[in-house]
């Protein structure tokens, strides 16, 4: 006993190198299957099927160019113009606040000046003008469609956005909420699927803070 006393004991401690190493290579291994989930999970979310018209849709913000909206978010504004001409929503609430400060526009009026421009009335647009977050565009929203007795909803951004977009209006209780969604010919989506990735990581964190009443 005496001979294989220390014997034991040695093997039972592990250096504070290894314990590090472990660790660090099983967060690597976590985050990864992390990533690939989400990932699957981006490329997995299409378009609803549309197959009768809601009350209205709402048109996700996303970067000003100047006065007028950025080729990206001129993709979103056509896929709401086509969605609108086909009669699957007759309102369109426009959300986003300012992008910069030295902007003459928010989000949602560089938004609506563009459908008016392609034919919407200004009657059928409503602005949201606070939103700075994919969150708060359907929060804000929310309440606006609460006000004027909406209970069904299309959302209308990019396809890499749909999943992120669709779990938050989820967590918001939003009755069915149906996606209408774009394809990007404009936005780099080697850039814009990784951040994407971070974006909804972000989300699921800010999730848990809500939930547990920390924000």
């Amino acid at each position: 006993m005496s001979e294989r006393g220390p014997v034991m004991l040695t093997r039972k401690r592990r250096s504070p190198l290894k314990t590090t190493f472990f660790c660090i290579a099983a967060l690597v291994i976590l985050g990864l299957l992390w990533t690939g989930l989400v990932w699957w999970k981006i490329d997995s979310t299409q378009s609803s099927s549309l197959s009768g018209a809601s009350d209205v849709g709402i048109v996700l913000g996303a970067s000003m160019w100047g006065d007028s909206p950025s080729p990206g978010l001129k993709e979103r504004l056509d896929e709401a113009l086509k969605l609108y001409q086909e009669k699957k929503f007759s309102s369109i609430i426009v959300s986003g606040g300012l992008d910069k400060p030295g902007n003459k526009f928010t989000e949602a009026e560089g938004m609506r000046n563009y459908l008016v421009d392609h034919g919407v009335p200004e009657a059928a647009i409503i602005l949201e003008n606070k939103a700075r977050s994919t969150y708060e565009n359907l929060l804000f929203s929310q309440e606006i469609m609460k006000e004027r007795g909406y209970s069904s909803a299309v959302i209308v951004t990019h396809q890499y956005h749909g999943m992120r977009s669709n779990d938050i209006a989820k967590y918001l209780k939003y009755e069915q909420p149906q996606l209408g969604l774009t394809e990007s010919r404009t936005l780099q989506m080697k850039y814009h699927k990784p951040r994407e990735v971070l974006a909804y990581t972000k989300w699921k964190i800010d999730e848990l803070l809500l939930w547990l009443g920390w924000k």
